[in-house]
């Protein structure tokens, strides 16, 4: 792995470890500590989402146009100095403008990060964006741990420690992402390749795919909404619940040489890996659906992750194989646009079936979405004329 790699692995980290701090607790701050229904506050994620998913095409927009270090310098300025007025404004309506305000700035980095790093390791492939997939969920894995501790010897911390980890990695990125020459990394063909009838097929591919990704993240974004409200009515504590996110992020490691055979073995049936990994999602959302206890959730949260690390990783790589010169921005900003498109209906969806009938109903309606995720998993390359995977 190139050197440069690596500064965008750690800065991943601690972006996720900074984000991680807050998002899983989101849903219990409202509820129980702002004294809102989940339905609001699945309204309030929702909005957080959706300008998370202007920023994320902006935010690939503006890797094809003035390249990674600025795009990403732009984004972290804005998120570290949104961060810092959550420091000392947390009540109702300030909380919710500054999370919406986030949401907008943290999209702007997230495409720029994953372009990037596929342009910076062209011939890294799919282990490209797996390292920066593990990355990420090291940082899941470290983030919410530490918040839940956190918070459960004094809330206010947890804004404090959010401002603190954005700080140093805005530092990385000053420091050492002016490094990377975007330019020469990802020469911009977009007049070129605008009218292409193939490039056109590609984008199509990649939308059909993106309709499997929202699904997936319907349900998967359950976890940081409803599930987590529903730990805390069956007595779990905080640091129970960031536990479960611990293991999530450290068997996405820990899963990486048990599953690597069978990526090997796959590594050019990509779809292969999309079912897969849908299909344990599924059976994990089964096992929420009967759990009363801290074992029964951490037995679920093993085998999501298990799904995860086969599904997720391929998405990107996809995405910038399907992209013509100069566009990989754009593509990745479509892929975290759907993810967080995804984010944004999950919680105002789980919030309205637990209001309107129960726990239960949410876990196995997200079964059925799933299962129906395989159709546009299974479908995608046949829109595009150039992919011969099958």
């Amino acid at each position: 792995m190139p050197k440069q790699v690596w500064y965008l692995v750690i800065g991943m980290f601690l972006n996720t470890v900074g984000s991680s701090f807050l998002w899983p607790l989101n849903s219990i701050y409202i509820h129980h500590h702002l004294g809102k229904t989940l339905t609001i506050a699945g309204i309030v994620l929702m909005l957080n989402s959706l300008a998370a998913v202007i920023g994320n095409l902006l935010g690939g927009y503006l890797f094809d146009r003035i390249g990674g270090f600025k795009t990403i310098v732009i984004g972290v300025t804005l998120n570290i100095v949104t961060l810092g007025l959550l420091v000392f404004w947390h009540d109702w309506w300030p909380y919710v403008i500054l999370l919406t305000i986030i949401g907008f700035s943290g999209g702007v980095v997230f495409p720029a990060m994953y372009a990037l790093i596929g342009a910076a390791w062209p011939e890294g492939g799919r282990k490209a964006f797996n390292t920066l997939f593990l990355s990420n969920n090291v940082g899941v894995a470290v983030g919410p741990a530490l918040a839940g501790f956190i918070a459960d010897v004094n809330f206010e911390y947890v804004f404090k420690a959010n401002f603190f980890t954005y700080f140093i990695f805005f530092t990385l990125v000053v420091l050492t992402y002016k490094r990377f020459d975007t330019k020469s990394m990802a020469p911009k063909n977009v007049i070129a390749e605008r009218g292409n009838k193939e490039s056109r097929a590609g984008l199509y591919a990649l939308l059909t795919l993106c309709l499997a990704l929202v699904l997936c993240w319907m349900s998967y974004s359950q976890w940081s909404a409803t599930i987590s409200s529903y730990t805390q009515g069956l007595g779990m504590s905080l640091s129970q619940y960031s536990v479960i996110w611990t293991i999530n992020g450290l068997l996405v490691v820990g899963f990486q040489p048990i599953i690597r055979p069978l990526v090997r073995r796959w590594e050019k049936k990509l779809k292969h890996q999309l079912v897969l990994g849908l299909v344990l999602m599924s059976f994990s959302f089964c096992i929420v659906a009967i759990a009363e206890e801290f074992t029964m959730f951490a037995t679920a949260m093993v085998i999501l992750t298990l799904g995860e690390v086969f599904f997720t990783p391929v998405i990107p790589t996809i995405a910038n194989r399907l992209a013509p010169k100069g566009r990989q921005g754009f593509y990745q900003g479509i892929v975290n646009s759907a993810t967080t498109i995804g984010r944004m209906i999950g919680p105002l969806f789980g919030g309205l079936m637990v209001d309107l009938f129960d726990m239960q109903t949410l876990m196995w309606s997200l079964v059925v979405l799933l299962l129906i995720a395989i159709i546009p998993a299974c479908a995608w390359h046949a829109n595009n004329t150039e992919n011969s995977e099958n």
